[in-house]
């Protein structure tokens, strides 16, 4: 493998270290070429180390493009990574006219870049943000800035971690505090506590929350003294009025640029770190090598390393109050900065070394280079993905993420698209790219560039609902079938379908697909009915079963929140809002029939936010005891997980009766549509017959039948677990098997 770095070569601070560090490490491993658009301190550094750099500095941006061009091709490299405005200019330009995927680290938030000079925001910031969009693959330095990366709409699979890492097996040069103290003039004695930060002075590093801080902690402990340390003349004057203003201008030194940084470290007792935007700060990383007490805003990926209270101090920005607290606290007791910078260094070396960043960075190259070697015919993506997706309904959205961990879990290079109702919240939670499910232009635009077409999941096949509902799904199918990709019914449900021409046009539509797989046997007769016999048709089950639950620490934590108690027998209850809602007072009798006979706390389990909760609150009005509503929004792991906790579950809503087989709770169908009856039949629970007459003394019997038998009814649902996991396989399976013939 062959990868060129490109970087302008002005660069200080943490994306130097970074790109370094970086690329001497990969050289070991494969060819790398590191281009600098600037000779100086970066590109002599780079020499220093080793490294294969290449200057080119021609004082003309043409120039200098034209020269990469002839490097790029003459050396033939797979990938182009860039770092900065002009590597990203550069080699979105480069990409464009060779085919060569780019990948960029983003080392900051773009969007803060040049923040004290305008002019430069206005040029090299615009010029950035542009060029980035334009390259396919992105680097987030830490966990927020891909989460900030994906809030910005950026295609979520194509998005990566890599954290900085440094060393921490070389052995790193002494430096007394006396030598230390001469070298850089700081007129302090050496006895002092020193508390230190190091970065350039920016107004994105808040260096006034540092000195704010310092003035209030100085009056509580005289042994304290600070240290500044980083270039930027421009903003130092205003910095040394404001530290003279609060009457600590002889407490505070400013050092400069360090050119050594493990000289500061070795020598500083506390580090600090003001930033009020970071990606994942070496100078924390550095310190964290020295073992030195640290407190940080909570910025960036800090929250990863730092476990406030534990191994350091987190504060929110500007917060120069808090800092000042753990800086006298600290500065009180050596055990305890001892301690955190020991335990510091521990998760640092055992997470962040530089073996961990490059070994995860040879990864990523290989990522991009097998999911640019797939891409046929000009397809963009593999799959697209079209449900009843971004509507905040769990049941479905439970869908989509068991369909996208099944197929990622087979093949985690698949590029997926999902149609969503709330395509941001889609890519956010479910980190896949996608889009407006009714932007007709960017619908078409995916169908034109995918492979294959999964319908997944749920009931989307019916005319129970609305006509303009199974109309929409069905133009989509037909939509795939027009642009020649594959298509395919992943797990569905069938009907009701009452409207004559309704099913005709599903009969029709259906008849032109490659593969239909059912989640029960009942659509099964309903298909035959139609008239549907071109497909492969398969009757598996719904991929819900397949989902995970948070870890029980999680959903201990829910629990307490949502105040539910830990000390009764829970059964939950889902209901949802359908025809003149006369059920409410019905399913209020039931749920006090369960106080009364079982002792238990009733849950209410919203599915749908927020129409689910307002029928909950109404059943809750009509109760005569109390009950607890969950009124959080949830993923469905986490409603899994509470659900894991119930004795049973009396169910409206079809995936709350999915969600307790998928974790082995008893539980009854209150039956408002076919579906519900027919997954009670393929898990053999029982129903309560139709929700709109239901007889509720009848229903109370099948309660107490249910709830005396609950230990045998728990280890029959384990069995019938294990046959729908096998069975809701299939349905990727099938899915693989059309995109591998497509």
């Amino acid at each position: 493998m062959k990868v060129i770095h490109l970087i302008g070569g002005g660069d200080v601070g943490g994306a130097k270290s970074h790109v370094l560090s970086l690329v001497r490490e990969l050289g070991k491993h494969i060819e790398v070429t590191l281009v600098s658009y600037r000779k100086g301190p970066f590109y002599n550094d780079a020499v220093k180390m080793g490294i294969d750099a290449r200057p080119i500095s021609t004082g003309n941006i043409f120039a200098d493009i034209r020269k990469t061009l002839e490097l790029v091709r003459e050396n033939r490299y797979d990938i182009i990574h860039s770092h900065g405005a002009k590597g990203n200019m550069i080699a979105a330009i480069i990409n464009r006219m060779t085919g060569i995927p780019v990948v960029t680290t983003i080392h900051s938030d773009y969007r803060l870049d040049y923040l004290n000079n305008p002019l430069k925001q206005m040029t090299f910031g615009v010029i950035n943000m542009i060029a980035i969009r334009k390259i396919g693959y992105h680097i987030g330095v830490s966990g927020s800035y891909r989460d900030m990366l994906i809030s910005r709409k950026f295609n979520p699979q194509n998005v990566f971690t890599v954290y900085n890492g440094i060393p921490f097996d070389n052995e790193i040069p002494p430096c007394s505090r006396h030598e230390f103290f001469e070298k850089y003039r700081i007129p302090f004695s050496e006895d002092s506590i020193l508390v230190g930060i190091m970065a350039r002075l920016d107004p994105v590093k808040d260096h006034e929350t540092f000195i704010r801080a310092a003035a209030e902690a100085a009056a509580s402990d005289e042994r304290l003294r600070f240290i500044i340390a980083g270039p930027g003349d421009e903003l130092r004057p205003r910095l040394e009025q404001l530290a003279e203003k609060l009457g600590v201008g002889d407490k505070i030194c400013f050092t400069g640029m360090i050119n050594k940084p493990y000289d500061f470290f070795q020598n500083i007792d506390i580090n600090v770190l003001t930033s009020i935007s970071e990606s994942f700060p070496f100078v924390i990383l550095e310190g964290a090598r020295c073992s030195r007490a640290t407190v940080s805003t909570r910025v960036g990926g800090l929250g990863d390393l730092i476990e406030s209270g534990v191994n350091g101090y987190l504060i929110e920005p500007g917060d120069w109050k808090a800092l000042s607290s753990h800086l006298v606290e600290l500065a009180a007791d050596e055990g305890k900065r001892s301690r955190m910078g020991r335990l510091l260094r521990e998760k640092a070396q055992n997470n962040f070394s530089l073996d961990n960043m490059c070994r995860t960075q040879l990864d990523i190259y290989d990522r991009i280079l097998r999911r640019e070697s797939r891409k046929k015919g000009g397809k963009l993506y593999d799959i697209a993905v079209l449900g009843y997706y971004g509507y905040r309904n769990s049941g479905d959205e439970a869908i989509l993420k068991s369909i996208l961990h099944s197929l990622r879990e087979r093949d985690p290079d698949l590029s997926i698209v999902v149609l969503s109702r709330r395509p941001a919240e889609t890519m956010r939670t479910d980190g896949v790219n996608a889009v407006n499910r009714f932007n007709i232009f960017s619908v078409k635009k995916v169908m034109k560039q995918t492979r294959l077409f999964l319908a997944g999941g749920g009931n989307l096949i019916q005319d129970n609902t609305s006509t303009r509902s199974i109309r929409y799904y069905l133009y989509m199918l037909e939509l795939a079938k027009r642009y020649n990709a594959k298509a395919m019914l992943f797990a569905n449900g069938i009907g009701p379908i009452k409207r004559g021409f309704n099913r005709r046009k599903a009969a029709n539509v259906l008849n032109m697909l490659d593969a239909i797989t059912l989640r029960e046997s009942l659509s099964l007769e309903e298909l035959r009915k139609m008239g549907v016999t071109k497909p492969d048709i398969h009757v598996t089950s719904d991929p819900v079963i397949l989902l995970d639950p948070v870890s029980d620490e999680e959903v201990d934590r829910i629990m307490e929140t949502e105040n539910i108690p830990a000390d009764k027998p829970l059964i939950g209850i889902s209901v949802r809002k359908w025809a003149d809602m006369s059920y409410l007072d019905s399913i209020a009798a039931i749920a006090d029939y369960c106080v009364d006979r079982f002792g238990a706390r009733p849950v209410f389990i919203p599915l749908q936010h927020p129409s689910d909760v307002y029928v909950c609150e109404a059943i809750m009005k009509r109760m005569n005891h109390e009950a607890s509503l969950i009124r959080g929004l949830y993923q469905p792991e986490e409603l899994l997980g509470i659900i894991g906790r119930l004795s049973l579950m009396i169910g409206m809503r079809l995936h709350s009766l999915i969600y307790a087989s998928n974790r082995a709770v008893p539980a009854l169908g209150l039956v408002y549509e076919t579906k519900v009856e027919a997954f009670l039949k393929e898990v053999s629970q029982p129903s309560a017959g139709d929700l709109l007459n239901m007889d509720c003394a009848e229903v109370c019997k099948v309660l107490d039948e249910l709830w005396n038998n609950r230990g045998e009814v728990r280890e029959r649902l384990k069995k019938t677990k294990e046959r729908l996991v096998v069975l809701a396989g299939r349905n990727v399976d099938i899915a693989l098997s059309l995109l591998r013939d497509s």
